[in-house]
């Protein structure tokens, strides 16, 4: 029995391994093929380690491209709609989990089936909307709509509920209004939440591709996702820039991710609390 187990976890931890490697060779190409000389990324089997390193695609990017410009974008319009939306969705959570008005439960459900809709069918409404009110091409277009969602709004709720309603009785009876229990109770111990809910908005935004394309016309307003696709529309046989520009891309979000990661783990887990 002992030998059986014994090869059961070997098997395991092998095709473990196995889906490891198939995982991450990928992104080890990626990284290898933009410090690689021009032309020998699209050698046959793949280079994981380059025979000569150099930056030149790098400099070509941030020199001639003015990478810089888009990078400055996608952070303004990223680290804004995440600190917004916290805000507001936060204050939805709390009002949805621990306030008692009329028609609650009618009113959350509502927002619940909304969920069902797809993006792309809100965006030419939207579209017009905000051509009315003169946001077009401009920050403010590409900020507004992401403020607030239902999913932050629903998993928020979903933590604070789990925190004891003594807690909040108790701070009404020293005199705390409700700005301040939301500010200093709420805040504090929803921590692990709004961690998990500020990664996942500013990773869904810096990954955003078609509503910033959408919104913005001008080329020096682009963020990295669109700056990125139209680089391989006329950098299409330069593989090497290509690769370049990904690792610029994504490099913000896995520092992001890994340093917020142990917040992340912990928020997942206590947001599923139920009713």
């Amino acid at each position: 029995m002992n030998s059986k187990n014994q090869l059961r976890k070997i098997i395991i931890h092998l095709a473990l391994l196995c889906g490891l490697i198939l995982t991450i060779a990928p992104f080890v190409w990626m990284i290898s093929a933009s410090f690689s000389p021009a032309g020998q990324a699209n050698q046959y089997p793949p280079v994981f380690i380059p025979k000569t390193v150099t930056l030149e695609h790098y400099q070509t990017l941030f020199s001639r491209l003015s990478v810089a410009r888009y990078f400055l974008n996608s952070i303004i319009i990223s680290v804004s709609i995440t600190g917004i939306s916290l805000i507001f969705n936060s204050m939805a959570g709390f009002a949805f989990a621990k306030y008692r008005f009329p028609s609650k439960q009618k009113l959350f459900k509502l927002l619940l089936s909304a969920m069902v809709i797809p993006a792309q069918v809100t965006m030419l409404p939207l579209f017009l909307m905000l051509n009315r009110m003169g946001f077009i091409n401009t920050y403010l277009g590409v900020i507004i709509p992401g403020i607030a969602s239902i999913y932050g709004i629903f998993l928020i709720r979903q933590y604070i509920i789990s925190i004891p309603d003594s807690l909040i009785e108790a701070a009404r009876i020293d005199g705390a209004n409700d700005f301040y229990i939301y500010w200093r109770i709420i805040l504090p111990v929803s921590k692990p939440i709004l961690v998990t809910m500020a990664l996942f908005t500013f990773m869904g935004t810096w990954n955003d591709f078609l509503w910033p394309l959408i919104v913005l016309t001008k080329d020096s307003m682009y963020t990295l996702p669109v700056v990125l696709a139209n680089l391989m529309g006329e950098h299409v046989q330069d593989t090497e820039m290509m690769m370049a520009g990904s690792v610029i891309t994504i490099l913000p979000i896995i520092i992001v991710f890994l340093a917020l990661q142990k917040y992340y783990l912990h928020g997942i887990m206590l947001g599923s609390i139920k009713e």
